[in-house]
């Protein structure tokens, strides 16, 4: 459904796995930002994990089958997709489609799934990238106060093309000083699986993102995966580093202004 110029006035939230039990206040964030623009925000029932764990592991009848209800859930309502996950986001947009190939579907049935899939994937967004792209809004009036780095996790970043977005709205929020992180486009080292199969390597990996961070001089670093914060946060904690984490959503909101 769309307002008369043409934006929607209602989305399906999908907060993931992670936000809903690493960080349930970026879920709650993203709903207070979307709700001030305008938007009408549903959390539909029923919605589990997107797949990508098993998606990433090889695992893949697993994942086609968390995939297909996913796509029963979410299309039983046509308003857009949010995603306050660049990981989960891409999961949806470019392996549902991977996971149903319309060339591949046999029956009726197969070839009605595989257009769901398409047709969810053109419909869903990661947070800032429906903000600004399809609201077209580029500050959300929040204020919060404090030096901040943002860390361009790899889905949101080389996944779905986003980044300016992110950027674009962290630049229009009264009292946040931008600083530039290096080597930000650098892995943090989680990848999911990756930083359990092979610890040693994600591990060290971590340790030069730290490292970047604090020669950046934040005091929050602020990203749009839960993943990538979850992971930053226990390196930032086990050094000892004040150094906050704070999702994309929560800065939107203002929660530092109040």
């Amino acid at each position: 459904m769309q307002t008369p110029d043409g934006r929607p006035h209602r989305v399906q939230l999908f907060v993931t796995c992670l936000v809903e039990h690493f960080r349930p206040d970026a879920g709650i964030a993203a709903a207070s930002v979307l709700e001030r623009l305008g938007v009408e925000v549903l959390v539909p029932d029923g919605l589990t994990c997107c797949g990508q764990p098993a998606f990433n592991g090889g695992f893949w009848p697993d994942a086609r089958t968390m995939a297909r209800h996913t796509v029963d859930v979410l299309t039983q309502d046509d308003s857009p997709v949010v995603m306050p996950s660049g990981s989960c986001a891409d999961m949806i947009v470019h392996h549902y489609p991977e996971l149903f190939p319309e060339q591949d579907a046999a029956t009726p049935a197969e070839r009605e799934l595989a257009g769901r899939a398409r047709a969810l994937a053109a419909r869903t967004f990661e947070l800032s990238q429906f903000i600004v792209d399809v609201l077209g809004v580029e500050s959300v009036g929040a204020r919060f106060a404090a030096k901040a780095a943002y860390h361009p996790s790899c889905h949101t970043l080389r996944g779905l093309g986003v980044d300016r977005q992110p950027r674009l709205l962290l630049s229009g929020v009264e009292g946040l000083h931008c600083v530039d992180l290096p080597d930000a486009e650098t892995c943090c080292g989680f990848g999911g699986l990756f930083a359990v199969k092979m610890a040693a390597i994600s591990g060290a990996m971590l340790e030069r993102k730290i490292d970047a961070i604090e020669r950046s001089g934040a005091e929050v670093v602020v990203g749009a995966d839960a993943s990538c914060l979850m992971h930053i946060a226990g390196g930032l904690h086990r050094r000892g580093s004040p150094v906050r984490t704070l999702h994309l959503a929560e800065v939107l909101a203002g929660e530092a202004g109040r």
